[in-house]
């Protein structure tokens, strides 16, 4: 089984600061802090995304402790806005685990969340494929070593050893690769205050790291990296482990990593890993607010979904692996996961 990555947000929307001046605010797109339109309601941020057709979400939705409790202000506060202010064709937000009953009539789309119930360390292993386990157990065996460790500048460093073992991830490029300290340190420390850091060692190097994000009953996984260098011992399994025992130690009900499905797209490597480690698909209410003639017309078109939403999953699955290939061949020689 191949090691993933997940450095990135499971949406679009990506991680984000927790400031707010003159209506902007900043978000993190594939490895870079974008600037975007912004402003505050019911007690979120809602950015706005987008040239052609622009789409305002709850900022950092999916790390968030608590859902949009008053849909319909946003609504009227979006819908209200003059030339000069903040304009969106779309509103989109979505209910929190555990909440998968609808809760209101705007138009809806299940959205496919990866969760893992974490009740019970003990049925969550005795589910697993007879081969996680037997790679938690080759990890350990091999001298792995998993701590809990908060945010500082010591493990930025270590950090940055980890981002600099391969410039690709998951055959695309690590845009994590070659960052400086400050850059790094920026990139990980969203939500630092609620979150715990398990880290892989083989002596007194960094090989592995999951970034655990607290969000009240459930958890979310925001970071999964390792090193290529070491895939042989299998950091990633055995820190899957450990994130499951310290959420059933604090009671959390489910941990979730990032989206089961991702449009059409139905297959991938860090699919195959969510389900090797107990990862199944709940569905989650997504509701979209037309605040535009445009908006409605791109609904009903289903272009808000985006290519991976919109091409079968035989065209995606050509479009990844080109690009994997490509990267492969650029990078020959290279340690890749």
């Amino acid at each position: 089984m191949g090691w993933p990555d997940a450095t990135t947000s499971s949406r679009q929307v990506g991680r984000s600061m927790e400031t707010l001046a003159d209506n902007v605010s900043e978000v993190y797109v594939r490895g870079k802090w974008v600037r975007v339109p912004a402003l505050e309601c019911d007690g979120k941020t809602v950015v706005i995304r987008g040239k052609w057709l622009r789409m305002a979400t709850i900022r950092s939705e999916e790390w968030l402790e608590t859902e949009l409790g008053d849909p319909e202000r946003c609504v009227n506060m979006l819908s209200g806005h003059g030339p000069s202010g903040p304009r969106a064709d779309i509103f989109t937000f979505t209910q929190k685990l555990p909440a998968t009953t609808p809760k209101y009539q705007y138009q809806m789309e299940w959205e496919s969340v990866a969760a893992v119930g974490t009740r019970s360390f003990k049925e969550w292993w005795d589910g697993l494929p007879q081969a996680t386990r037997k790679n938690v157990r080759r990890s350990q065996k091999r001298g792995v070593v998993v701590t809990v460790r908060k945010f500082d500048d010591d493990l930025v460093t270590e950090l940055m050893g980890l981002n600099n073992d391969s410039p690709i991830r998951q055959g695309v490029r690590n845009v994590q690769y070659g960052k400086s300290f400050e850059q790094t340190k920026r990139d990980y420390s969203s939500f630092s205050e609620r979150s715990d850091f398990l880290c892989a060692h083989v002596g007194n190097e960094l090989i592995g790291l999951l970034k655990i994000v607290y969000r009240g009953e459930i958890a979310s996984i925001l970071n999964l990296l390792g090193k290529a260098s070491h895939y042989d011992k299998r950091p990633g399994n055995v820190l899957m482990a450990k994130a499951v025992e310290l959420c059933e130690s604090q009671g959390i009900s489910h941990l979730t990593y990032g989206l089961f499905n991702y449009g059409n797209k139905r297959e991938s490597p860090l699919r195959e890993f969510k389900i090797r480690n107990g990862f199944g698909e709940i569905l989650v209410p997504r509701f979209y607010v037309p605040l535009t003639r445009w908006g409605k017309l791109c609904l009903r078109a289903k272009i808000h979904r985006g290519l991976v939403g919109v091409l079968p999953h035989r065209v995606i699955t050509l479009i990844v692996n080109a690009r994997s290939k490509w990267y492969r061949i650029r990078y020959a020689g290279v340690a890749q996961w």
